[in-house]
């Protein structure tokens, strides 16, 4: 039995394809552990979400920003960006479906020693209480009038976690440190407008796995969604986003015996300029 985290898939259903057949994925046999953004800017979205949902049980995958966007644009709270690539999902005769399924999808996992979220997590955050603000999170998206939530979603304020934050503004704090976080402060302020390598923080502002204190140290923490983050030299921090949309590899990082441990293996995107390295 084997066990595989992959990063940000964003609709590249082929390279997808190709990874599995890399590492001789079988679903009788291995499980999968998909960090967010399956769908949006690659040209197979559609493709996808039918490949992840005919693996059933053997795939658990997060929630990101654009599987957010995705849902939030079917529901006519957002408009599509001219960049968007999901029109193929919106128009297919199971849409109910797949968004049905999409929606059910957790927001961070705890498995195998892994703590896994597409973004980030907050200093302020311990593991437990990570887990447990994604699953208020979660159950507000299973629930019935789930679509009343996509409308408070959006907005970069607050930009500070507390404990005593209500509503909506208590829901987006959660949703935007687990599907955009990148940067913040030594309190935990979010930074949300530079996308740069995890070296050129803004005045102020930090890689949020590089916060002194921060209450997920020694907890191996893998996460998806900043594909220029660059070289993280951390035993307990994880970046998975390769860039395939962007014309880089998709990677898969096999989990070892060890706690914390991994082996890496890419397949480079159709559109790659360069090999993946090895």
């Amino acid at each position: 039995m084997a066990l595989y985290m992959i990063g940000d898939v964003q609709g590249c259903d082929e390279a997808l394809g190709r990874l599995l057949e890399t590492v001789d994925f079988s679903p009788s046999r291995d499980t999968l552990y998909l960090l967010g953004d399956l769908v949006n800017r690659g040209p197979q979205s559609l493709d996808v979400l039918h490949r992840l949902m005919a693996l059933e049980s053997s795939v658990h995958c997060l929630l990101g920003n654009h599987d957010l966007h995705l849902l939030a644009v079917a529901h006519g709270v957002r408009k599509p960006h001219r960049s968007d690539t999901v029109a193929d999902i919106l128009a297919a005769p199971d849409r109910r479906v797949l968004l049905d399924w999409l929606r059910h999808r957790p927001m961070a996992l705890y498995a195998h020693g892994w703590l896994m979220v597409h973004a980030g997590v907050l200093p302020q955050w311990d593991r437990n209480q990570t887990l447990a603000l994604a699953g208020e999170l979660e159950s507000v998206l299973r629930s019935p009038d789930w679509t009343e939530f996509l409308h408070g979603m959006y907005g970069n304020q607050p930009d500070l976690w507390s404990d005593s934050l209500r509503g909506d503004e208590r829901l987006r704090v959660i949703v935007n440190t687990l599907t955009r976080l990148r940067f913040c402060s030594a309190q935990g302020v979010m930074e949300f407008d530079a996308k740069d390598g995890a070296d050129n923080a803004p005045h102020g502002f930090m890689p949020w796995f590089d916060v002194p204190g921060r209450r997920t140290a020694g907890v191996p923490v893998a996460f998806g969604h900043w594909s220029t983050v660059g070289a993280v030299q951390r035993e307990d921090v994880l970046p998975l986003d390769t860039g395939c949309v962007w014309g880089g590899c998709l990677t898969a990082a096999r989990m070892g015996d060890a706690p914390g441990s991994f082996e890496l293996l890419s397949v480079r995107c159709a559109q790659a300029r360069q090999p993946c390295k090895d």
